[in-house]
């Protein structure tokens, strides 16, 4: 291992070695300044001390990349490819600007004679190719801030007085600055036909250009006052006249307007509807501004003439299109003649109501009124081309009545007769009461308009309800005809033969019986007699007691209420007691005495 000594001489030796370098470089910086090859130009002598601010040690071709960072514009000419640097050949810089040359000396070295100028953005074409250097580039300032417009250079030559612009090629070439060649194309007013032909300065006086005017009267007014319309139709000739030539006319009415000509219209004269100024005026497009004397209509049915009359002729027949009036012809009407319902030419004054035209036909004799569209349409006045809606009317047809079957007469006496028939069941249907108005007219209350039979009639509301087992028996059981009122209300006239009493208690069977079941009987005598019945007395049979029949019609008849009447056959006192046997006896046992354990 190394020892403390030799660890000591080590760090010494490094640090010897430090310091040895720092020299060498800071002699090294005075060794570049003495080597220089030579001054810097004016324009770079502030870096002469500075080599660092264009040169990079041990790298060469770095030195460009110094220039470009300095010289900005050019920088963006290369890296866009643009200008002269950024469109020639790449190469170092100092291939063509080279320093250390003297304070005077030129950093461009330019041939002036061999230069390309189709390497810039400005290329020399005609005599600009033997221009003079010096007349664009001006001394002391950059190639580059040459101006690139002709405005620039040609001012003096511009006699249009900057009034057409700044682009001045748009006419001038660089051959020869008065030749032009100028497309007309490109402005507001192209030239067609004669005007092709036409010298510029007729048109374009005292070479002014942009506020010559484009319309054709501004150049053909005086063919118009000495050969022409004299203005009667405006200024805008290009109306009817083309530049091929300015007769014959060649303005199409049908295409050129919104008016196209037709039938007699095509032979009239312009002048016979245009009788003012043609423009600026707008002319009527209706029949009626022309055609008002020939309306013998007057007004009545408004300016469309058009609806009736056509341009063949204003008395040719025309298809009036009456879907198009307020009454549109459907069924008969359309194959009536006009002056069935238009007697005279004042066609609006026809009236629309149908009882108008139909009043011989109303065999209603007016008893319906006026409205026969309600029953009648336009297909036929009769039927089966009536249309009556039945259910407007207080008595909808529904049911057994909507049956096709069924006929208006069947119901309407006669054809006067419809507005005031009854709506009473009974008025049709006497015929069909089988109950002989037993039970009045009402027959709605058990029939229904479906069917004649009763479907259901709800017995609670007649004079007696069914209960029990009457709500199961059959109609025909108590009812024995259709007179159904003749049918009794008492129990014992349909259940006498099951009164097994034989009328002993009377006919009031339902004193004892229910309508849930013959069998099932039940008497209070405790509280419907005067006379409770108890101990042996409730045991005892009714017949035992109830030996007498009862009077006809009536109740079982009312027996004595004390015990001799009924035990006097069983008194062993021979009444020497008396008759008030409950003063002894006990009801529960005849034998046992009151008074004696009783």
């Amino acid at each position: 291992m190394p020892t403390t000594t030799s660890w000591r001489h080590l760090a010494g030796l490094v640090a010897f070695l430090f310091l040895y370098l720092q020299v060498s470089w800071v002699s090294a910086q005075g060794i570049e300044s003495i080597m220089s090859p030579g001054k810097l130009a004016k324009v770079h002598a502030k870096w002469e001390e500075d080599c660092a601010q264009c040169h990079i040690k041990f790298d060469r071709p770095g030195q460009d990349k110094r220039c470009l960072d300095c010289h900005k514009e050019t920088r963006a000419d290369v890296q866009a490819h643009t200008g002269l640097h950024g469109k020639m050949k790449q190469q170092a810089c100092r291939t063509c600007h080279s320093e250390h040359g003297g304070a005077d000396a030129k950093l461009v070295k330019l041939d002036k004679t061999n230069f390309d100028h189709k390497s810039t953005a400005f290329i020399l074409n005609g005599k600009h190719q033997k221009t003079d250097c010096e007349k664009c580039h001006v001394a002391g300032k950059k190639f580059r801030e040459a101006p690139n417009t002709c405005q620039a250079c040609h001012r003096k030559d511009d006699v249009h007085k900057g009034s057409l612009g700044n682009t001045c090629n748009d006419c001038h070439s660089e051959v020869n600055w008065k030749e032009t060649k100028f497309d007309h194309e490109k402005t507001k007013f192209s030239l067609t036909g004669k005007h092709i032909d036409t010298k510029c300065s007729e048109c374009h006086k005292d070479a002014t250009y942009k506020e010559t005017p484009k319309t054709c009267v501004s150049c053909h007014r005086k063919i118009d006052d000495q050969k022409g319309h004299k203005g009667q139709f405006g200024e805008k000739c290009e109306s009817c006249h083309n530049t091929k030539a300015w007769k014959p006319a060649v303005f199409n009415h049908d295409v050129d307007t919104k008016y196209v000509l037709r039938g007699k219209h095509v032979q009239t004269k312009c002048t016979s509807c245009h009788t003012g100024k043609l423009f600026g005026v707008k002319t009527s497009q209706d029949c009626y501004a022309c055609h008002r004397k020939d309306d013998k209509h007057k007004e009545s049915l408004g300016h469309e003439c058009q609806n009736c009359h056509n341009e063949k002729g204003w008395k040719e027949k025309t298809q009036f299109d009456h879907s198009k009036s307020e009454f549109p012809l459907f069924g008969k009407h359309a194959e009536a003649k006009c002056k069935a319902c238009h007697e005279g030419v004042m066609f609006k004054e026809a009236s629309k109501e149908c009882f108008s035209c139909h009043k011989k036909d109303d065999k209603h004799e007016a008893t319906l009124g006026n409205k026969c569209a309600d029953c009648h349409d336009d297909l036929g006045w009769k039927s089966p081309h009536l249309r009556f809606d039945h259910a407007k009317t207080r008595f909808p047809l529904r049911n057994a009545h909507a049956d096709k079957k069924i006929v208006c007469k069947t119901c309407h006496a006669d054809l006067k007769s419809f507005r005031n028939t009854t709506m009473e069941c009974f008025n049709c249907h006497k015929k069909d009461d089988k109950h002989e108005s037993q039970l009045g007219q009402k027959c709605e209350q058990c029939h229904t308009d479906r069917n004649w039979k009763v479907e259901h009639f709800d017995h609670n509301k007649a004079r007696f309800p069914l209960n029990g087992l009457h709500a199961l028996t059959p109609c025909k059981e108590c009812h024995v005809t259709s007179r159904f009122r003749d049918a009794k209300r008492d129990c014992v006239s349909c259940h006498l033969k099951v009164d097994k009493h034989k009328q002993a208690f009377g006919t009031n069977c339902e004193n004892c019986h229910n309508s849930r079941g013959w069998p099932l009987w039940s008497y209070d005598h405790d509280k419907l007699t005067r006379y409770p019945l108890v101990g042996l007395h409730a045991k005892v049979k009714c017949a035992a007691c109830h030996t007498e029949p009862a009077p006809t019609g009536k109740a079982a008849a009312a027996l004595p209420a004390n015990c001799y009447s009924c035990h006097r056959g069983k008194d062993p006192h021979e009444s020497r007691f008396g008759t008030r046997c409950e003063q002894c006896h006990l009801t529960s046992s005849w034998k046992r005495i009151r008074g004696r354990g009783g």
